[in-house]
């Protein structure tokens, strides 16, 4: 007999990189599902959009870069003071720049390192502090790549943050489940978005309609912040069909 699914209703999820692939589409299938929504990303105009579409009642916006331990600090304390709660955080906001290692520049390589492993761990530092402080255990979702599996040629300063990532969700998660606290690492494959695109991917390339689409990570968000709290997923990866692993 399959495990009960936890009712999310009411529940308040924090999700960073919110504007738009990803964020975004877990920001709506929460909504859907009856939680209400943190959002933090740097472009303020489409977090407004989204308060328009979801319900200014489901969702409390916030601009920030995840670069900055005090954009953390701000999205923790928005949940707190908007919906009196935390209950999970998708640290999704990411960047990706394709090439070999000689390709990029200094700023280039520097901001992907910080946004991808920094902005994971500034986000889960505060989450944790407040899951501890309420005594209610919680959830730290992180988005990362199977890049962080096993890299592949042109990616190899994205694929060691990626790997980052994964070594720190299975770190963390042996440091606070005694906290009641859950991590996961969601491993997608190529995921059809504005990401990487200028940056190693080109808009309309053919080759993208094979990709996962962002409901498809969004929905493994919402099924794992769903299990039993008795049960965790500390990895998930995910291929389209359309794609060899």
């Amino acid at each position: 007999m399959p495990a009960e699914a936890r009712d999310l209703t009411g529940t308040v999820v924090a999700i960073t990189g919110a504007s738009a692939g990803i964020g975004e589409a877990s920001a709506r299938l929460l909504v859907e599902s009856g939680a209400r929504v943190v959002l933090q990303a740097r472009r303020a105009e489409r977090l407004e959009a989204l308060v328009a579409e979801l319900g200014a009642d489901n969702v409390a916006t916030v601009t920030g870069d995840v670069r900055d331990p005090a954009a953390a600090t701000a999205l923790v304390r928005l949940a707190n003071d908007t919906f009196g709660r935390l209950d999970s955080v998708v640290l999704n906001a990411g960047i990706g720049m394709y090439g070999g290692i000689l390709d990029r520049s200094d700023d280039d390589l520097t901001t992907m390192m910080r946004t991808n492993v920094e902005g994971t761990v500034w986000g889960a530092r505060s989450a944790v502090q407040a899951f501890r402080e309420s005594a209610t255990g919680g959830d730290v979702v992180i988005v990362a790549s199977v890049a962080g599996l096993r890299g592949g040629a042109d990616e190899a300063v994205y694929a060691a943050t990626k790997f980052a990532q994964v070594g720190f969700a299975g770190a963390l998660d042996r440091e606070v489940r005694t906290d009641g606290i859950r991590v996961t690492a969601i491993c997608p494959a190529g995921v059809e978005t504005e990401f990487a695109i200028g940056a190693g991917r080109t808009e309309g390339d053919p080759s993208l309609a094979d990709y996962l689409r962002p409901e498809d990570v969004a929905h493994a968000v919402v099924t794992v912040l769903a299990q039993p709290r008795r049960l965790r997923t500390t990895q998930w990866q995910m291929w389209s069909m359309g794609q060899g692993s």
